[in-house]
């Protein structure tokens, strides 16, 4: 987490209104909902890990048992019933 002084970024106004309620204290600002970027998305392992779901998904299609994945993707065999069972598209 980014540290700001808000004297760099507010108004005056603003900061005599926030020290109403807060002073001296560190204040954590949320984003806003529509700035929120799914899980994994930053560093691309989102897109790995649905690349490697669809594998998976098109081998189970292709008759390779759930036991055969688990041994092959190193995942239980539970994980791979959520993949394979799961109504992602």
């Amino acid at each position: 987490m980014k540290y700001t002084n808000a004297n760099q970024v507010l108004p005056v106004e603003l900061i005599l209104e926030i020290q109403k309620y807060v002073q001296g204290e560190t204040l954590y600002i949320p984003k806003q909902e529509s700035e929120y970027e799914k899980w994994g998305s930053s560093s691309g392992i989102r897109k790995t890990l649905d690349r490697r779901n669809a594998s998976i998904i098109d081998l189970f299609h292709s008759g390779e048992s759930i036991e055969q994945l688990a041994t092959k993707y190193y995942l239980s065999m539970e994980t791979i019933k959520k993949i394979v069972y799961s109504n992602k598209k």
